[in-house]
């Protein structure tokens, strides 16, 4: 039996919820989100909680079933409280700035590169190098620092690049030199 496809979702008292088919509408204080799901999963709302059930115990149905749960109380977090990665810079002339709506990034390329944020998702530039992504839909906030990341990411010899602020580098020695040759 799934562990986390049995847990209800409590739903907090600002939050609305609609259940139309297979598709649930959920909306919030930060804003509303929308997801079609598999048919053959049942959502339920009672007593303020979200319940799913599977039809069956197929390997299909069992994989769903979290699936939808998780995906269910990660709508319920973002529109009442929202998402956020922070990432950081590393590197001597490394920084970020924000121009209107885009960021440009210097990162030792002989450009800066220009990145636009995808929409619903707002980003902020701390310092020169803390960059912070905030947004409802987990899935996108997440994907997007993916894409902040994936510009520069930290050199595993020098540390110089982006990444995610609590993410710990392990530095490589690198070259010994030749030992015992004259």
């Amino acid at each position: 039996m799934s562990r986390i496809g049995l847990l209800p979702i409590d739903i907090p008292q600002s939050t609305e919820v609609n259940i139309e088919g297979s598709e649930v509408m959920v909306k919030g204080s930060k804003g509303e989100l929308r997801r079609r799901f598999h048919p053959d999963i049942s959502i339920t709302l009672k007593d303020e909680c979200l319940i799913v059930t599977r039809p069956s115990d197929s390997k299909l149905h069992r994989s769903l079933h979290g699936l939808t749960r998780s995906l269910l109380a990660n709508m319920v977090t973002g529109v009442n409280k929202g998402f956020e990665k922070v990432l950081e810079i590393n590197g001597v002339g490394y920084k970020a700035q924000k121009t209107g709506d885009k960021l440009l990034f210097q990162v030792g390329y002989a450009n800066a590169v220009e990145f636009p944020p995808p929409p619903g998702i707002s980003i902020s530039v701390e310092g020169a190098n803390r960059i912070r992504v905030t947004g409802i839909d987990k899935e996108v906030v997440g994907e997007t620092a993916a894409r902040i990341r994936a510009i520069r990411p930290a050199d595993s010899y020098k540390g110089k690049g982006i990444k995610y602020f609590d993410e710990e580098l392990r530095l490589k020695p690198g070259k010994a030199g030749k030992i015992g040759k004259k």
